[in-house]
């Protein structure tokens, strides 16, 4: 039986199937023309193997059979067998506008002092072109790593071992602005170039640590050598200024003695000169007073010569003075009488 008889009894006409056809045939064709696109992701479409436009975020109808989406081969990452981390390459139809991370395997890189180092590095790279990330180069994640390795190479084998070791941010910084530079015509933004690890060999890390250990060594010794000087000069200073202090004191305590004793003779000189005063009042004031000084300094000397334990008594060369001084003291005093006014004589009471 023929599928006319079929449809025929089937009461469907040939127009009938033709036209269900052609709306399963436009359902197909606008679902292939369909495409959603999500954020920071776009699509390049070709028509007729040229390129046509990017397709951004959001709902965007092509052509089919005339337009063609661009497949591109991209580099993916997963984990194998075991927890192990895998980097594959397999084909997308978008590419990712967002920030990627690249880690590098392990590789050995050699220094300009010929010593064999092994270096991890991370990138952090954006795509911000995607017409010229898919045409301008091949396969962007195989050309960014090894264009990374090889400026790598590069770079270290300008440094020395140590200068390795501790310029990590010079190399990170000078990594970046080359892979900047020579990425930009694929349409690549590299933001950041990270050196994870930097691994000398097994040799050269015994006689680093050596080598560190003898500067710890060295630097506490030093330390230890100048907090001794320190001390020694702290305790000179502290005896200086204890001397220079002593010394001051025993100066102060001399002036002030010195002071004590010009003091206290001042004020016997006063005293003796009051007496003298008051004396020479008692007696009229017709006396001299130094001749009555002298006299009773003569005595106070004969006094301390009696007193003496010794048994022989010198007397001084002008002793003859002595005898001058008391008769004139006698006479001060005899001519003090004789001018003196006389008593009154005691009225006469009558009996």
């Amino acid at each position: 039986m023929s599928p006319e008889m079929l449809f025929a009894g089937a009461g469907i006409t040939a127009g009938v199937v033709l036209l269900m056809l052609a709306a399963a045939l436009t359902i197909i064709i606008v679902w292939k023309g369909f495409n959603i696109v999500k954020q920071a992701e776009v699509i390049i479409v070709e028509r007729l193997g040229k390129y046509h436009k990017t397709l951004t975020s959001g709902v965007n109808i092509i052509i089919p059979l005339v337009d063609k989406v661009r497949q591109i081969y991209w580099r993916a990452e997963g984990y194998g067998p075991g927890g192990i981390k895998l980097a594959f390459n397999r084909t997308f139809d978008r590419i990712d506008l967002r920030e990627t991370v690249f880690d590098f395997p392990r590789q050995n890189v050699i220094t300009r002092d010929n010593v064999t180092i092994e270096i991890n590095a991370l990138l952090y790279f954006q795509v911000t072109d995607p017409v010229r990330a898919v045409y301008e180069v091949q396969n962007l994640p195989d050309a960014i790593e090894k264009l990374t390795q090889t400026t790598l190479r590069n770079v270290i084998g300008e440094l020395d071992l140590d200068q390795t070791l501790s310029s990590r941010d010079t190399i990170n910084l000078k990594l970046r602005t080359i892979l900047d530079e020579a990425t930009d015509k694929w349409g690549v933004k590299v933001n950041r170039v990270e050196l994870q690890d930097i691994n000398p060999p097994g040799a050269i890390r015994e006689d680093m640590e050596k080598q560190m250990r003898a500067e710890r060594e060295r630097r506490a010794q030093v330390l230890q050598a100048e907090g001794t000087k320190a001390a020694q000069v702290l305790r000179a200073e502290g005896e200086r200024e204890a001397a220079i202090a002593t010394a001051e004191g025993a100066k102060r305590a001399k002036v002030l003695q010195a002071e004590g004793e010009a003091e206290s003779r001042l004020r016997i000189a006063e005293g003796e000169a009051q007496a003298v005063k008051i004396l020479l009042d008692a007696v009229g004031q017709r006396g001299d007073p130094v001749q009555y000084m002298v006299a009773m300094k003569y005595i106070d000397a004969l006094k301390d010569m009696a007193a003496s334990p010794q048994k022989t008594v010198f007397l001084p060369y002008e002793a003859s003075g002595v005898m001058g001084a008391l008769g004139g003291l006698k006479k001060m005093f005899d001519a003090d009488k004789s001018v003196a006014p006389a008593a009154p004589k005691p009225p006469v009471v009558p009996r």
